[in-house]
């Protein structure tokens, strides 16, 4: 599966379940950590554990399993590394605090409506 394919299949997992404020960052040509960051919010603890079930229930579906999660338990910011698309399901109050798209200001934004529209390649 391409990065690209990950993170449209992330991105549709997380607003099946009502993400908020969802932003892909770009990261390639940035860093040699990873390709994309997928970047959503929650509305409760509850609402981060939701939106991250989804998103490993829909990459294991897709034969994606065996991933790093990281901060479940607390779920004010839940970290899934999926090698080159990293998906960050976070607390209004820590997506502010860590500021990652501000950190990142020279990565492009790519919309998230548009990855959740249909695509012939993976559809």
């Amino acid at each position: 599966m391409t990065a690209d394919e990950k993170v449209r299949l992330i991105a549709r997992a997380a607003d099946s379940k009502k993400a908020r404020d969802s932003v892909v960052l770009d990261l390639r040509g940035l860093t040699l950590m990873t390709d994309y960051f997928f970047i959503c919010s929650g509305t409760s603890s509850t609402h981060i554990r939701t939106l991250a079930d989804a998103i490993v229930e829909a990459m294991k579906h897709a034969g994606m399993g065996g991933i790093r999660v990281e901060g479940y338990e607390g779920a004010a910011w839940v970290l899934m590394d999926y090698g080159d698309v990293v998906a960050h399901v976070m607390a209004p109050e820590q997506r502010d605090y860590y500021a990652l798209e501000t950190f990142w200001t020279d990565a492009p934004r790519i919309l998230t409506d548009a990855l959740l529209e249909p695509s012939p390649e993976t559809d």
